[in-house]
């Protein structure tokens, strides 16, 4: 009775301890979870869970099964493993097992669970590559193991549910295969030895120790981190800003097609290689005008000829062109030759007078009729100290007006003069204030293109008439009043007018 309490303690005092191992183990396993960059076990991916079946290999004083694969006792397990930097990985490990051994009359059955804190050194992420296909390890871990065994003695007696909880260690190596970003396969032996003789129910020599292989499948919890959302995380994209919906490769950066450095998505000819200033198309002859818009492919162009050679730069290409050596800046028609926009023959780069047809002889300009130089060669008169456009002569000046309409293109000039009564700068004022009202009233009357009106005064300087300055006014008047008038020159735009 005393020892029938005695172990019921003892129990209790096991279960005790177990439940706060695995309430540790409960925490420690959501703590992980709940880190901030809930990832894989990379770089990207920090968090992964390993599912498993274990084969287990008793050492103790029943019996050796060390290396006999015809010895394997079935269990299972869970791992929950942290990345820590590419050289390390922190895990949570808990494993269920079974464990017997039958030798020479004495025999054994347990059931033993363990939870461990590991420690995994890798290969891949340090030689290999993090994300390679076979990735080895080291670890070790250490914790607490819980254990209920029944014993039966070759000297007949038993020891039936003695359950206990022990310290436990282990250490081992494995492989790791990596299917993908989110499944991988592992394969592992371990060597664990607990903190008890216990197990085989013979408390006599080494604690009981025990060979673990592993095999399952591992399963990467979270989403690395992707800014561009292309599907290639951010620690091996190459091109991180790429756009929203762009096919990418494996760097991460936008397919090129043609190898031309323009992607796909900006490239104008995704299947020929071009240039970055023609959105990816090519240019063979250079000319800056893609082949697809380029008339004549292969041979340099002008972008206003469509990729045609234009000798003449008139923008009419060669090929089109009847006068390929019209002089630069000239207007051509469709036909590439000077504009003659009056139709006299002569075009209007050579034409004076562009809007009136003329003869070459004239450069272009019509030839002034008699009639009309019989009223340029009349004269205005003003009365003294005067510069009013009297009614007498508004008869003349309408007649010009209509005279100039048959020559549009023609400069007037308008020439002002005074007599010789005043100083002669007054009589400079007076004879510019003479032409001026003459073209106010041209411009009056309605005469076109009145920018082609020039006035210019000439004062006292070109009288009409010689007057003897000594004699008195009333004698000298007559000839005065000659002297005193406006008058006219008509001529064409590329002549020089007579200023003089």
């Amino acid at each position: 009775m005393h020892v029938l309490s005695y172990q019921n303690i003892l129990c209790r005092i096991m279960r005790t301890q177990l439940t706060k191992i695995s309430r540790l183990a409960f925490a420690l396993m959501c703590l992980l979870i709940a880190s901030s960059d809930l990832m894989a076990q990379s770089s990207d991916q920090k968090t992964n869970l390993q599912i498993y079946g274990s084969a287990l290999q008793y050492r103790g004083e029943v019996e050796n099964q060390h290396f006999e694969s015809n010895r394997l006792e079935w269990g299972g397990g869970l791992n929950l493993n942290r990345y820590i930097s590419p050289s390390f990985d922190g895990g949570l490990h808990l494993t269920y097992g079974s464990t017997e051994a039958n030798q020479n009359g004495n025999m054994f059955d347990a059931q033993m669970g363990t939870a461990m804190l590991a420690l995994r050194l890798k290969m891949y992420g340090t030689i290999l590559k993090e994300d390679a296909f076979i990735g080895p390890y080291l670890q070790i871990a250490g914790g607490g193991a819980w254990a209920k065994t029944d014993v039966m003695r070759a000297d007949g007696t038993t020891q039936q549910d003695d359950k206990f909880f022990t310290s436990a260690v282990k250490g081992g190596a494995g492989l790791r295969f990596r299917f993908s970003d989110a499944v991988s396969a592992f394969v592992e032996s371990n060597y664990m030895l607990i903190g008890q003789d216990k197990i085989d129910g013979f408390d006599e020599g080494e604690n009981d120790r025990f060979l673990m292989h592993n095999v399952g499948l591992g399963f990467n919890l979270g989403k690395a981190k992707d800014t561009d959302g292309d599907g290639v995380p951010d620690r091996r994209d190459d091109c991180p800003d790429t756009p929203t919906g762009v096919q990418v490769d494996k760097n991460g950066c936008p397919i090129d097609t043609d190898g031309d450095g323009v992607a796909d998505y900006q490239d104008e000819c995704p299947t020929e290689a071009g240039v970055a200033n023609l959105n990816g198309c090519p240019d063979s002859d250079g000319d800056g005008i893609a082949d697809k818009n380029d008339q004549c492919p292969d041979q340099a162009g002008t972008a206003a000829t469509n990729g045609c050679p234009d000798a003449d730069g008139d923008g009419v290409a060669d090929a089109n062109d009847n006068c390929p050596d019209t002089p630069a800046g000239v207007q051509v028609g469709a036909d590439g030759c000077p504009v003659d926009s009056d139709g006299d023959g002569v075009p209007d780069n050579e034409d004076a007078c562009p809007n009136s047809a003329g003869t070459a002889a004239t450069k272009g300009c019509p030839e002034v009729d008699a009639a009309t130089m019989k009223l340029i060669e009349e004269k205005v008169r003003f009365e003294f100290d005067r510069a009013r456009v009297q009614d007498s002569y508004k008869q003349l000046l309408d007649s010009i007006t209509v005279a100039l309409q048959k020559y549009p293109d023609h400069v007037l000039l308008i020439k002002g003069h005074a007599d010789y009564i005043g100083s002669e700068e007054y009589n400079q004022a007076l004879s510019e204030r003479r032409a001026e009202a003459v073209k106010e009233y041209l411009i009056q009357q309605g005469v076109q293109n009145p920018d082609r009106l020039v006035t210019k005064g000439y004062g006292e300087t070109q009288p009409l008439v010689k007057v003897n300055e000594r004699l008195s006014r009333r004698r000298t008047e007559s000839a005065r009043a000659k002297n005193r008038r406006v008058g006219f020159e008509l001529n064409t735009p590329d002549m020089q007018l007579n200023m003089e």
